[in-house]
């Protein structure tokens, strides 16, 4: 191992974490053959295979398995160098790797914007992906901070809640029920509904508050995707509840239902695994974003009171 170079266990660690040479030599902005080459004289340093392919795919073998654990407890240790040295200088600098649950991408890129501008010596590494990639993610401690609706149950983290994330019916521009006020939560069983999967975070929480007071609705569609959920909505196929964040780009062609016991009280929040040492930083994104939060739900509400005027 005295011929392995940095970049070589960087160049292998990426490639373990994707599967693929490919993959991680677009992460690395490098090319395959570069990525190919590396591995190679990695290997022979090791002196066994690092790597198995069957078929397709490719596999770590045990000497890999071992030389991947290695890296991370490598790379853990330089990024606590890296975090001590900057907090010794007091620099607000290097990168920041955020993950977020998928309807967070609504509202955390108008967020990440500023936090840019003011400092713009640091570099942003933003995952989008669902509740089980970001608990993935989270176990692999392959980010600084995630960004979730639900606080995991199962799992050893700190928390805090920074923005509210309300959970609104949703129906198109011209529903009968459009203009009405104080709508009954049974009048809901009259509609064609829109549901996301079964296991999502917000099928949950809906279902969670129908069963509370014996709602039954009649499910016209389960769509995987926001997204989906509001074309759907837009084309007068039903109705559905989604988080008001969601909405800001559509609002001329929806419309939000005023039901009782709507909207559903939810909250955002930043979440990273406990014993997990923050980054300078991480620990100043932190700050920026709970004071951000207020201001951007200030603005938030005052655009949705525009849209009902």
């Amino acid at each position: 191992m005295n011929q392995a170079t940095l970049h070589q266990l960087k160049v292998f660690e990426a490639a373990a974490r994707h599967g693929s040479f490919t993959r991680a030599a677009e992460e690395l902005f490098l090319t395959q053959p570069t990525v190919s080459m590396q591995i190679k004289q990695l290997t022979k340093s090791v002196g066994l295979p690092l790597f198995e392919q069957v078929g397709k795919r490719l596999y770590l073998t045990e000497a890999g398995r071992e030389l991947f654990a290695t890296c991370r407890q490598i790379f853990d240790t330089i990024a606590q160098f890296e975090m001590k040295v900057a907090d010794l200088k007091g620099l607000k600098q290097g990168q920041l790797r955020l993950a977020v649950i998928t309807t967070a991408k609504y509202f955390i890129p108008r967020l990440l914007g500023p936090f840019c501008q003011l400092y713009p010596g640091i570099d942003i590494a933003l995952q989008v992906t669902n509740h089980e990639g970001i608990l993935e993610r989270m176990s692999a401690n392959l980010d600084d901070l995630y960004i979730l609706s639900q606080v995991p149950e199962h799992m050893d983290v700190n928390y805090q809640p920074f923005l509210e994330n309300p959970m609104v019916v949703v129906a198109p521009i011209n529903h009968r029920l459009a203009k009405e006020k104080k709508i009954s939560i049974q009048q809901l069983e009259d509609e064609p509904f829109i549901m996301r999967e079964p296991g999502s975070g917000t099928r949950r929480s809906i279902q969670k508050l129908f069963d509370e007071h014996n709602i039954t609705v009649k499910v016209k569609l389960e769509l995987g995707s926001n997204e989906a959920i509001k074309q759907a909505i837009a084309g007068g196929l039903g109705i559905s509840v989604l988080s008001r964040h969601t909405l800001l780009p559509e609002l001329a062609d929806l419309t939000i239902l005023d039901v009782e016991h709507f909207p559903i009280k939810r909250d955002w929040y930043m979440v990273y695994p406990n014993g997990k040492q923050l980054s300078i930083v991480a620990r100043t994104y932190c700050e920026y974003l709970l004071d951000a939060a207020k201001q951007f739900n200030q603005k938030t509400i005052g655009v949705y009171a525009e849209a009902e005027r």
